[in-house]
């Protein structure tokens, strides 16, 4: 599989897709001014954004990338299949907590064909931090450098994941939210009225929707989004880009 240079930085050029299923799978970002910024404080070689907060793309249940990481090193991984035998891979479908690939190997250690592409492409210390919501691991952000992280590089490294995959990955999920959900516009309207503070009836008037019908969007809204109320439902539509 050919990695498709897709920079975060230029949403636009998403606009040649026309939904999540379209969109490579593997996406090469290259160097900018945002991974400069984090490099200065913690050096590292290589960052990358495994999973999207979708299902059927979260970590362990699609190959789903964004990094800066050598193409032909990910289209060799990807043709090589070693997805299925990298014990690093394997161990991040499972943990909620930092996985460090010096670990990892010593309790699994990795096929020879990863170590000769880490060898010749220069992906040393795998390390990478599960995102969590409500419980489910779904992305984890990874840092590589030739010397293992100290300590304190890890508990930096550690506050920063989410904003860079929050960064990374806002394009995206801006772009596909609605649509990989199946939110229809009535659904986005009337929760857009209500993350401004409206009951039901003051969404009906500025809508011109009946009020049963207004309760029933933000109903249908509220489950799509995997929310408990509508509070919540308006919360998970603004984090994922739905509502700005």
């Amino acid at each position: 599989m050919t990695v498709s240079e897709l920079p975060f930085y230029d949403p636009h050029r998403l606009d040649r897709y026309g939904d999540l299923r379209s969109l490579p799978r593997l996406r090469h970002f290259g160097k900018n001014d945002v991974i400069e910024r984090f490099r200065r404080s913690v050096p590292f070689d290589y960052l990358a954004v495994l999973g999207l907060d979708f299902d059927r793309y979260r970590v362990g249940q699609e190959l789903c990338l964004d990094t800066n990481l050598p193409p032909a090193y990910m289209e060799a991984y990807e043709a090589d299949r070693l997805y299925e035998t990298d014990p690093f891979f394997r161990a991040l479908k499972t943990s909620k907590t930092v996985v460090i690939e010096h670990d990892v190997y010593a309790l699994s250690p990795p096929p020879a064909r990863l170590l000769y592409l880490h060898e010749t492409f220069r992906v040393f210390n795998r390390t990478a931090f599960p995102q969590i919501r409500d419980d489910v691991v779904y992305s984890a952000v990874g840092f590589t450098r030739v010397s293992p992280f100290d300590r304190e590089e890890l508990h930096f490294l550690e506050l920063i994941a989410p904003t860079v995959h929050k960064i990374v990955t806002k394009p995206i999920v801006e772009k596909f939210a609605a649509a990989h959900l199946k939110l229809t516009h009535g659904e986005i309207e009337c929760l857009r009225c209500a993350s401004l503070g409206h009951t039901s009836g003051q969404v009906a008037e500025q809508t011109g929707y009946q009020v049963d019908t207004v309760n029933t969007y933000i109903i249908s809204a509220t489950r799509k989004l995997g929310a408990t109320n509508r509070t919540h439902a308006v919360a998970e539509a603004i984090r994922r880009g739905i509502l700005r």
